[in-house]
Order: C-alpha cells, then sequence, then structure tokens
C-alpha cells in the first residue's frame, strides 16, 4: 500500500505533469478557459491514464519491443474512443466544448510518457495507481489555471458570479495569451514553495557561494566545496 500512496503522491507533487514536467501543455493552454472545461479535461485524461497503464502492464511481457509504441497507441485510442462515446451520451455539452482536444488524448505525451517509462516495467497495481497519480496531478494543473483565468476573465467560477457587479473582466485571461500568464504565475509560486524548507523560513550556510555553487566565484569555496559541503550536513 505505501508504494500505492507514494506513486499519488509523485504524481500530484514530486512529478506534476503540469507544474513540474511541464507536459501536456496543449490542452493545458487550449481548455482552461473555464474551471468546468479544465475540470473535465483532466478528469478525462485521469480515465485514459488510470485504464491504459493497467492493461499495458497486464500486456507487457506478452507485447513485442519492435511493436511497442503502436500497441500502446491501439491501447490508448480504444479507451479514448470509449470515455468519447460516454461523453457524447451523458455530458453532451462538455463533449461539445472540449471538441478535438479528447481525440487527441491519444497522442498525449503524458500517457505514453507513462506507459513507456514506468507501466511497461512494473506490476498493474502500481502502474494503475500511477495513473491515477498522475491523472491526478494533471486535473488538478489544468483546474486550478482554469479557475484563475474564470475568475479574472468573467469574474465568475464553475460559472457561479464572485466578483461585485463592479468588476471589470480581464478578457484577455480568457483568451490564449492569459494561459501562458497563469501558468507561468503559479508555476512561479509553485517552485518558490518548493524551495523553502518545511518552516518556511531558508537556513543560513557558511559557505562563501551561499550554496549556489553553480554562480560561484569564491577560489578557496571552490577548491574547498566538497569538504565545506560536508561540514554544512548538504551531502
Amino acid at each position: 500500500m505505501s508504494g500505492c500512496i507514494e506513486r499519488l503522491y509523485n504524481g500530484l507533487i514530486k512529478e506534476n505533469p503540469t507544474f513540474v514536467l511541464m507536459l501536456g501543455m496543449c490542452p493545458t493552454l487550449a481548455t482552461t478557459t473555464s474551471a468546468i472545461n479544465a475540470l473535465g479535461m483532466g478528469l478525462t485524461t485521469l480515465a485514459v491514464l488510470a485504464f491504459s497503464n493497467l492493461v499495458i502492464s497486464i500486456l507487457r511481457k506478452a507485447i513485442p519491443d519492435g511493436v511497442r509504441i503502436p500497441a500502446y497507441i491501439v491501447i490508448v485510442a480504444t479507451l479514448v474512443t470509449i470515455v468519447q462515446m460516454l461523453l457524447q451520451a451523458y455530458l453532451p455539452s462538455l463533449n461539445k466544448s472540449l471538441g478535438i482536444y479528447i481525440p487527441l488524448i491519444v497522442v498525449n505525451c503524458i500517457i505514453l510518457g507513462r506507459a513507456e517509462s514506468y507501466a511497461s516495467q512494473n506490476p498493474p497495481h502500481l502502474s494503475f495507481f500511477d495513473g491515477i497519480g498522475m491523472g491526478l496531478g494533471f486535473t488538478m494543473g489544468l483546474t486550478s489555471i482554469g479557475i484563475f483565468r474564470e475568475l479574472l476573465g468573467s469574474g465568475t467560477i464553475f460559472n457561479f458570479r464572485i466578483m461585485p457587479a463592479a468588476f471589470e473582466p480581464v478578457s484577455i485571461f480568457v483568451m490564449a495569451p492569459g494561459a501562458f500568464f497563469v501558468l507561468a504565475a503559479l508555476t512561479a509560486v509553485l517552485n518558490r514553495l518548493k524551495g523553502l524548507p518545511e518552516d518556511g523560513v531558508k537556513s543560513e550556510t557558511t559557505i562563501g557561494c551561499g550554496g549556489s555553487c553553480s554562480t560561484c566565484t569564491d577560489s578557496h569555496c571552490l577548491a574547498n566545496h566538497d569538504k565545506l559541503l560536508e561540514e554544512e550536513g548538504q551531502v
């Protein structure tokens, strides 16, 4: 069970596909004009990712190496077709809003990347949870971007009015440039938070470069780099 939890944490935080790995940027930038579209795209991708990982892991020993990528694409395309048919039947408005981006899940680099790097080399239960973790991380990324874009661009969240009537929407946030602005801002905030220790205070160091070894010009520090790091307890 600890391995399953680790896969969930990995996808949500450590290797978040949106804010850390920067994968799947096409749907990230194109479908986050509103929170509901972003959530729908994220959950659709999550379902395909989790079950494609599971099927590929089960069949990993039966798929010849020479045709593994075409085999992965066939498996993913089958799952995408099933998901799209379900959306057409039960959520036609969401299916219409997402449009061409649902079929394009077939070639989403997150799905093919996890199939090749993880599902093809690990047991089914871990691969399934890896898909769920990555899918949740992708959904979290898309939804958070969609919430900010919709709030600033329309004054609503999930179509509920949040901002006062006097608020003047900033229309650029529901346009293409707004996706880049919000993605960059959220990524910067998360990187800043990840750079701080748990107590929120940067640790002090007596190393000449302050720990920034790549830009260090202190000759003494360079000459005694490893020894200084050991004394600081950083290695």
